[in-house]
């Protein structure tokens, strides 16, 4: 999401507020990063996962305070995925999904597991619905259903 420049604000101004991508940082925190790098869309919502334990930095439970810096191995579990990714850069604005692709490498284990885990979804997806049928019967279905459960009855007489 790009933000809109306020009514009245000149250009120049308002170019200023803005940080450039390329500005380094040498710590920072664990929800700060994951939200700049659109793991979760809320600060709140990143501390809470990462609370509950499905973040670990370096192979340790993580804190939401935890610095992290430029070569941490993050693992974050947002079920039923898990990314297994290395911290490139950091960034303290949340800008474009595309930019904050950037900010981090997932391993090729991680991106094979979890397309394996989304072509089998949607393997169990299609079952489920072929088993389903395709909702309510119509009233043309609903009278063959009741003369085929009929002529079980109507030959035992």
């Amino acid at each position: 999401h790009i933000p809109m420049r306020p009514v009245g604000a000149s250009n120049q101004r308002w170019q200023l507020c803005r940080k450039p991508l390329t500005e380094q940082i040498e710590r920072q925190r664990l929800d700060k990063w994951l939200w700049a790098a659109r793991f979760y869309k809320t600060r709140s919502t990143a501390s809470s996962q990462i609370q509950k334990g499905r973040v670990s930095v370096n192979g340790q439970r993580g804190k939401p305070s935890r610095l992290i810096g430029v070569g941490d191995q993050v693992i974050v579990q947002k079920i039923p995925y898990n990314f297994e990714i290395t911290v490139i850069a950091l960034n303290e604005q949340r800008r474009s999904a595309t930019e904050a692709q950037t900010l981090y490498e997932e391993s090729a284990e991680s991106i094979e597991q979890r397309t394996e885990e989304a072509a089998r979804r949607r393997a169990e997806r299609a079952a489920d619905q072929g088993l389903r049928g395709e909702g309510r019967p119509t009233k043309r279905q609903r009278r063959q259903i009741i003369r085929f459960r009929n002529q079980g009855s109507e030959s035992d007489d």
